[in-house]
Parts: C-alpha cells; sequence; structure tokens
C-alpha cells in the first residue's frame, strides 16, 4: 500500500483534534467537508495499517478482536454462500443486501466497539487497496469478512507475497 503522510501531515494537534471531532456523535455535524476529509485520512490509516498487518503476519494466526469465533460463526451461518476471496459489491450494497446485513451488523451492537462505523475493504482479497479495488462498508462487516479470510487462508497470499526476496 502506498504510504502518504495520512494524520502525519496534521501535526499533533490536527491529529488530537481530528480524533476528538471523530468520537462525536455523527449528529453533530452536517455534511461537513473537513469532517469527511478528517474520517478518510482515518479509514486510509485503518487500511494501511491492516494491510500492512497481514504482509508482515501469517493472517490464519490473527486475531482482530476478542469475539472473532462469535463473529466468525453467525457471519457463515448468515453469508455461507458469500465469495469472500472476489466480493460482488452487491452483495454490500443492494437494497435486499442491506436488509440481509442489517440483522448481522446490529447483533454486535455494544459487542464491538464502533460497529457502525464506516471503514475501507478490499473487494479481491489478493490485491491491495486501490480505487477500483476498495469498498466502504461497516466495522463489522469489515471483522466479518476479514475473519474469515484469515481463517479460511484467502489473505495468505498476500503474506506470501510479502515475505519473498523480490
Amino acid at each position: 500500500m502506498a504510504s502518504g503522510n495520512g494524520l502525519a501531515s496534521l501535526g499533533v494537534e490536527g491529529a488530537t483534534a481530528a480524533a476528538q471531532a471523530l468520537s462525536l456523535p455523527a449528529e453533530s455535524y452536517g455534511n461537513d467537508p473537513q469532517l469527511e476529509v478528517m474520517w478518510a485520512m482515518k479509514a486510509y490509516n485503518h487500511a494501511e495499517i491492516y494491510f500492512n498487518l497481514i504482509s508482515s503476519v501469517d493472517p490464519s494466526n490473527l486475531k482482530l478482536t476478542t469475539v472473532d469465533d462469535r463473529i466468525y460463526t453467525s457471519f457463515k451461518e448468515s453469508f455461507s454462500d458469500l465469495n469472500i476471496k472476489n466480493l460482488d459489491p452487491d452483495m454490500l450494497k443492494t437494497a435486499e443486501a442491506k436488509e440481509k446485513w442489517r440483522p448481522f451488523c446490529n447483533q454486535f451492537d455494544g459487542v464491538v466497539e464502533d460497529f457502525n462505523y464506516g471503514t475501507l475493504l478490499r473487494l479481491d482479497c489478493v490485491k491491495d487497496y486501490t480505487e477500483e479495488n476498495t469498498i466502504f462498508a461497516t466495522r463489522i462487516q469489515f471483522f466479518a469478512i476479514e475473519i474469515a479470510r484469515n481463517r479460511e487462508g484467502f489473505n495468505t497470499p498476500v503474506f506470501q507475497a510479502k515475505k519473498q526476496p523480490s
């Protein structure tokens, strides 16, 4: 993943202000472009950290939350037919898909911190985060899909590719 200045470009005061602003309820804001930029930087930073993590550590050994087993079991029960290797955006974004995802996501309210916050998710799990390979998802969707990808070995090629000498 290409690294930019990200939050570091804000400086200590700017990053602190961004963190405080992002912790307030959504109702506190309208469509503030500055807030949208801060959210995008936070989401990008999370994506960069996660991709670096699965590139450096065997993903099959990762534990992303304290309730990975519960998330994985519920995800497999609810979405056993979902192709997690190469996601179809319609399986997350259509009205029908959102209706199916809603009860799954809501069961983690109060269980997974910030379960409904927005984050970035790779469509094709063997590729990096790029504009073409990234979709917006909730944090619990990210956890569910990435826990499954890790446990089922779909993220292993990312780790193996980074391990091999250039």
